[in-house]
């Protein structure tokens, strides 16, 4: 949902995307169609693990370099991986667009992991792994998309297994970053108040002698899996408990619709239907969200709450008697209204925040090659009808839907 945004192209294939931003602040970096989904077995955890150590030595700079190069004027250098993604990104004074996009090109083109390094950061990495098993509330999410993804690339976690972790090299991750991270399967992104042409002429100058070729492994959308009820002991008084539905790809037009319930159940407002039954009138839990993550061939809705153990069986009830309604019976044109307007002010306010504006739109470039404009999503969302609702509750009805709880 976003205005006045210009896309180019190198001749090299490389995608360029300028987002006008009337700000002192600078934001740039590239998106990489390449996430843990694009690992083969046996190498679990490698592009998170790319992630890390691309700023453990270039060609021509050594690590403190890297971590140094944009902290002396005041920016900083960052990256994080996805299912299907890796960002590398910088944010920082305006005025050093160039020295943010020629850092970023010397990570993704000549990143050299260096043994040393790597042996440093894998023990960081499974450090990072170890926490998640203190976080419970972070875990069930991973464990959710493993049981429901099993058998698929996609059911594994992005950190990896510790066994695999133990064997990557760093032959590994050049051949990661010579396969993956090329013109084709990437964006470069600006966000600030230099002009479009300064951004196109900063992509050339940088990233236009690049020329390796997509070499992945094909990806295959995950196999539907039956309705599972798992409970798994923590030996905790709190329970973290996932219910969830697996939905349709991000190219589908039915996103509208599945968003726009998304945010109803559970979505950011306090005002959310889940939030209002379970926390707000009964008190049966102390964090009640919804969320959608929608890939290239498949999707996923989740709804956590975190509770008291004595509760869990009260909430799931509570949440499959919510969606069974709107499943069979039609909101009103009043309250289907309030919602659209709801959801798309919090689209709005989101625009508002820079850093979502562009990765929003790099994201957009990568997938679909364009970006809507900002009416043009509204109008989408304008359109959802109270019957499309109800289609959409169907998908996530008790019957279609799994649960895990952690306690």
């Amino acid at each position: 949902m976003i205005e006045n945004i210009w896309v180019g192209t190198l001749p090299n294939g490389l995608k360029v995307v300028h987002v006008p931003a009337a700000s002192k602040v600078g934001f740039c970096g590239v998106i990489v169609g390449a996430g843990s989904r694009d690992e083969a077995p046996g190498k679990y955890g490698l592009a998170h693990f790319v992630e890390h150590t691309i700023f453990k030595g270039t060609i021509k700079r050594r690590a403190w370099h890297i971590l140094n190069r944009m902290e002396r004027v005041g920016g900083e250098i960052n990256a994080y991986t996805t299912k299907e993604e890796t960002v590398v990104y910088s944010i920082f004074p305006c005025e050093h667009l160039h020295r943010a996009a020629e850092l970023i090109a010397d990570l993704v083109q000549n990143s050299q992991f260096p043994q040393s390094e790597l042996d440093k950061e894998r023990d960081v990495v499974l450090e990072e792994a170890n926490s998640y098993l203190d976080s419970p509330a972070d875990a069930v999410y991973d464990d959710f998309e493993d049981l429901i993804w099993t058998g698929s690339a996609l059911g594994h976690n992005i950190l990896g297994s510790q066994s695999d972790l133990l064997t990557i090299s760093g032959n590994d991750c050049r051949q990661h970053l010579t396969s993956l991270f090329v013109p084709e399967n990437m964006v470069f992104f600006a966000l600030g108040p230099m002009t479009s042409n300064i951004v196109l002429q900063t992509a050339e100058r940088y990233f236009g002698s690049m020329s390796n070729a997509l070499m992945r492994l094909q990806r295959v959308a995950p196999d539907p899996v039956q309705p599972y009820h798992i409970v798994r002991n923590i030996d905790s008084h709190q329970a973290h408990t996932i219910y969830g539905a697996p939905t349709f790809s991000m190219h589908d037009n039915r996103k509208y619709a599945l968003s726009l319930l998304n945010n109803i159940l559970g979505g950011p407002g306090m005002n959310s239907l889940l939030n209002m039954a379970i926390r707000e009138r009964r008190g049966y839990a102390y964090s009640v969200e919804s969320s959608l993550a929608m890939l290239s061939d498949c999707g996923l809705i989740t709804i956590y709450f975190g509770s008291d153990v004595r509760n869990v069986n009260h909430c799931l009830r509570i949440i499959a008697n919510t969606i069974d309604k709107l499943a069979t019976k039609p909101l009103s044109a009043r309250t289907l209204d309030a919602a659209k307007k709801q959801f798309i002010g919090q689209l709005q306010l989101a625009d508002d925040i820079h850093e979502t504006q562009a990765l929003a739109a790099a994201k957009s470039c990568l997938h679909f090659g364009h970006i809507d404009p900002a009416d043009v999503v509204e109008e989408h969302i304008k359109a959802v009808s109270a019957a499309d609702i109800m289609d959409m509750a169907a998908i996530i009805a008790p019957g279609n839907a799994s649960t895990l709880s952690l306690h």
